[in-house]
């Protein structure tokens, strides 16, 4: 969003979820908002074209859209995933109001805001689709995850798959694409490694991080440093890395005492994850 909103999901109990809406001002991080949901929530994605407006992803395989002016919500739900959708996004490129999400049941799908229902079923993986993420730069392509072991690149103008990436020889739970070099993803998997890959050469990583000791959960590429990144993991850390220098991890950060499942680095803050 346009202000310097944050916003937490968490399981409040037994097969609840909420969504948290922080603000940060001189008090520090305060809560603005609150809502409940029958059901985990497992990801969100602000609106690009409302700061007031963010789209919730849960356990139950609906989308749910909310409205931070509002004290009840949400104010529409699209329920067509057939189990958990794990991963929801909204495109970045400019005239673009569209969001992709990612389920358990196998499929991507897209939708757009305005429409009730979705437009289109993105169908090829053999696994769960853990994260779908639009490209900041190519209008109309994202790329999926999945415990198929592959990352996949689709453009939403051509049916099937665009291009199929044996990325680990395990689940892979995260990619995302580097904010400064349209060819460039990558992806963290449960064998503990980030590797990054270049679209125009699938053949060989471009690079690999080593050094979490448990399966990576999240990884971001930074939005102000083309070769900075952020990964979190199951072994309680945070880590972040620049995959240009001979010895890449720069720092990890250990002030978790459970599971670390989500990240994302500020727009408006060099220094904020």
């Amino acid at each position: 969003g346009g202000t310097s909103c944050d916003v937490l999901l968490y399981f409040a109990g037994l097969g609840c979820g909420t969504l948290a809406v922080l603000e940060q001002n001189e008090a520090g991080i305060v809560l603005l908002r609150s809502f409940d949901w029958n059901d985990g929530l497992f990801d969100v994605t602000w609106s690009e074209n409302n700061e007031h407006v963010l789209i919730t992803s849960s356990g139950d395989g609906s989308l749910q859209i909310w409205d931070t002016t509002k004290t009840k919500g949400p104010l529409q739900v699209y329920k067509e995933h057939t189990q958990e959708a794990y991963s929801v996004d909204w495109s970045q490129t400019r005239g673009e109001q569209l969001v992709v999400s990612g389920s358990w049941d196998q499929t991507a799908k897209l939708w757009d805001p305005a429409v009730g229902k979705s437009l289109c079923t993105f169908k090829g993986h053999e696994g769960v689709v853990y994260s779908t993420i639009w490209s900041p730069h190519i209008p109309g392509c994202f790329a999926s995850a999945s415990g198929d072991q592959t990352l996949r690149v689709w453009d939403i103008k051509a049916p099937g798959v665009k291009l199929v990436i044996p990325a680990h020889q395990a689940e892979i739970l995260s990619c995302d694409w580097c904010k400064y070099d349209e060819n460039l993803l990558v992806t963290g998997a449960v064998d503990c490694s980030l590797k990054g890959w270049d679209l125009r050469n699938i053949r060989q990583p471009v690079f690999v991080l080593l050094g979490h000791t448990y399966a990576i959960r999240r990884v971001k590429f930074s939005p102000f440093h083309a070769t900075l990144l952020a990964s979190c993991s199951y072994d309680f850390t945070v880590r972040f890395w620049d995959f240009s220098k001979p010895n890449p991890l720069l720092e990890t950060v250990e002030h978790h005492t459970e599971f670390t499942c989500g990240l994302d680095l500020s727009l408006h803050n060099r220094g904020q994850v």
